[in-house]
């Protein structure tokens, strides 16, 4: 064996482990996602929630303090959190259920009378003689009625309920591993972020750490403009609706504001209450509250949101918005959170890249950064 035989150097030994580890670190991060892949949503969920949350949280903190076991101060934080989905959830629901009793009784009452024509397609403008005698035939007498809700209902509502039951079951699971989650995440938020600066430092290198800040940056910005602005426009369009006569408007203005966080989606909700108004005879009110929602998002969408999110993220919002409607498309609602972040990442990088800078210049930029 010849002595200078690379097989047997030192470089050629330590260039092969470091090979074996990269595979093995891929491999097991590739496994821990597959593992994880059916709570991968809740652990998203929670971070977002704690990065949000994580200045008022450390603004408590250092007013209060926190005990011994550091238990009571992320136990609040976190039974807060719950109760802000919570407490919305079961007024929708029991006023779902109250509606449920009303919805029982007029299936009941259609299957006894008939269903009557509407007052708005006695007024149609083409088509009235057979508009007419369709509802005639199929709705207004009881027995075309009764036959129609049966065939509507047999055999799909146990199935849907079963659905209902499972689909339940598993969100509400979700749901509790996201808030056993974030209590974790509280708790151990400030070593978690040292050892997270130092890995991401390690790794990549200064512009692992300017990643990381990016992307915190980019889901405060995202916070602030999509949740906060959505639900200030679906509090006020929740009053408009009180006003104008919209049944239900606590229902009709929750969402609102959660289609308002997503956007060009409110005018679907503020557009239908409008056309419920004009179908009870108010037109005027129906033109007052289209009007004002389009005014409401227009000014959301237009110039709100693009100071709080551009300006978090350095970002020009066309690129927010690519992320946010691509997020969604992609993640669904968390989608929200991680389309921007994604995006606010890679142009950062794209001007780490495209900088026109020596790079001795740049290190030592990087050293001051780092505080070397």
């Amino acid at each position: 064996m010849l002595p200078d035989d690379e097989s047997n150097s030192p470089y050629r030994a330590s260039r092969t482990q470091q090979m074996a580890i990269a595979a093995m670190t891929i491999s097991l991060l590739l496994l821990g996602l597959y593992t994880l892949w059916a709570f991968l949503s809740a652990l998203i969920w929670a971070t977002v929630s704690a990065i949000a949350l994580w200045p008022l949280y450390q603004a408590v903190q250092a007013r209060i303090g926190v005990g011994r076991h550091n238990i009571f101060l992320p136990a609040l934080f976190t039974l807060t959190v719950g109760l802000m989905f919570l407490v919305p959830l079961g007024l929708v629901g029991k006023k779902l259920a109250d509606e449920s009793h009303s919805v029982a009784e007029w299936i009941h009452h259609a299957q006894e009378t008939g269903i009557p024509e509407p007052e708005m397609l006695r007024h149609v403008p083409a088509m009235q003689a057979q508009v007419d005698g369709w509802w005639a035939q199929n709705l207004a007498d009881p027995g075309a009625a009764r036959d129609m809700v049966q065939r509507t209902t047999r055999g799909h509502v146990v199935d849907y309920s079963r659905q209902l039951g499972t689909l339940l079951a598993r969100k509400l699971t979700l749901f509790a591993f996201t808030l056993l989650t974030l209590f974790f995440l509280f708790r151990e938020g400030e070593n978690l972020t040292n050892q997270m600066r130092r890995v991401g430092v390690r790794a990549f290198g200064p512009s692992g750490e300017r990643v990381g800040r990016q992307i915190i940056a980019s889901i405060h910005g995202t916070v602030d403009g999509l949740v906060l602005v959505g639900l200030g426009e679906g509090v006020l369009m929740g009053v408009v609706y009180a006003i104008a006569g919209v049944p239900h408007p606590t229902i009709f203005g929750a969402l609102t504001a959660i289609a308002a966080m997503v956007p060009f989606m409110a005018p679907l909700v503020f557009a239908l209450c409008a056309i419920l108004l004009i179908a009870q005879g108010a037109v005027a009110w129906g033109i007052v509250v289209f009007c004002i929602g389009m005014a409401a998002t227009l000014t959301a969408d237009h110039f709100v949101r693009p100071v709080l999110i551009g300006g978090a993220t350095k970002l020009p919002f066309i690129w927010v918005l690519l992320g946010i409607l691509g997020g969604v498309d992609v993640w669904g609602l968390i989608g929200l959170f991680v389309g921007p972040a994604i995006m606010a990442a890679l142009i950062l990088l794209w001007r780490e890249w495209a900088r026109d800078e020596p790079l001795p210049d740049r290190r030592r930029r990087e050293d001051r950064i780092l505080g070397h």
